[in-house]
C-alpha cells in the first residue's frame, strides 16, 4: 500500500517487550505524519492487526513469540506485498540480517535508533527505498563477500568492467548502467543516492534495479548484492 501524498504514515509495532512497544507507540505516535494504527505482542498478533489496518508499514521485531520475526515478515510479504517490513531489533549477526531480508523486509535497524531515524525508515520503506543501520550492512557485506582469491585464480578473473574469458564484459546479459548501480547499490547507497549520483531519476533507478533483479535472479537487494560480490562487481 502506497501512502495518501499528505496523510499521515500509518503504520503497526510489533514487539514482544510491553515497555519497548508501549515506548515506540508513544514516541512514534506523537509524529504528525505518523498514525499508529495498532500494536502487537507476537508475530500472528501483527499479523491479524496488519490484516484488519490494512497498514502502510510494520515496525517489527525479530525475535517474538508464537510467530518469530522471520516468518512474520515472510508471511507479511506474501500476503500483503503492499506492507513495508521494517525490522527493529537488538541482533546484528549476519544470519539475522541475511534472514530478514530474504524474508521481505526493507529496512534493518537496531534498536538504538532514536525516533528520528525510524521514521525515517519507515517512511522510505514505504516508499520502496532500503534503510540499514551503518552495523548490519557492515554485516551483510561481510557475508555476502566472496572467498579471497588464491595464487592460482587471482590473476585470472575480471575486474569490474573487465572482460571475462568468453569475451563478455559482463555475466547475464547486464548492460555497463546496471552494472554501475549494481555496484552502487552493493556499495549500500539508496536509490535516491543512486539517482543523484548518476543524475538520473528515481523511476528511472527503480526500472534498472527491476531489471538486474530479473537478470541477476536476485529476489531482493541482499541477494544483489551477494551477486554482485561473487562477480567482483561491487
Amino acid at each position: 500500500m502506497t501512502a495518501t501524498p499528505g496523510a499521515p504514515l500509518r503504520i503497526v509495532i510489533a514487539d514482544d517487550q510491553a515497555s519497548v512497544r508501549e515506548g515506540l507507540v508513544l514516541l512514534l505516535g506523537a509524529l504528525p505524519d505518523i498514525e499508529v494504527v495498532a500494536s502487537a505482542a507476537d508475530g500472528q498478533q501483527a499479523l491479524d492487526q496488519v490484516a484488519e489496518h490494512k497498514p502502510d508499514a510494520i515496525l517489527l521485531d525479530l525475535h517474538m513469540p508464537v510467530l518469530d520475526g522471520i516468518e512474520t515478515t515472510r508471511r507479511l510479504t506474501s500476503e500483503h506485498p503492499d506492507v513495508a517490513v521494517v525490522v527493529l531489533t537488538t541482533y546484528l549477526d549476519d544470519t539475522s540480517v541475511l534472514d530478514a531480508l530474504r524474508a521481505g523486509a526493507r529496512s534493518y535497524l537496531t534498536k538504538d535508533a532514536d525516533r528520528t531515524e525510524i521514521a525515517h525508515a519507515l517512511r522510505a520503506a514505504a516508499g520502496g527505498l532500503a534503510v540499514f543501520d551503518p552495523r548490519a550492512h557492515a554485516a551483510l557485506m561481510a557475508a555476502t563477500a566472496p572467498p579471497p582469491a588464491t595464487s592460482s585464480d587471482a590473476g585470472n578473473r575480471p575486474g569490474p568492467g573487465q572482460p571475462s574469458p568468453e569475451g563478455k564484459a559482463l555475466p547475464d546479459a547486464l548492460t555497463q548502467r546496471e552494472a554501475e548501480i549494481l555496484a552502487l547499490i552493493a556499495q549500500g547507497l539508496t536509490n535516491p543516492e543512486i539517482a543523484a549520483r548518476l543524475f538520473l531519476s528515481n523511476h528511472t533507478v527503480k526500472t534498472h534495479i527491476n531489471r538486474i533483479f530479473a537478470k541477476t535472479g536476485s529476489r531482493d537487494r541482499a541477494a544483489a548484492i551477494g551477486y554482485a560480490h561473487r562477480h567482483r562487481l561491487g
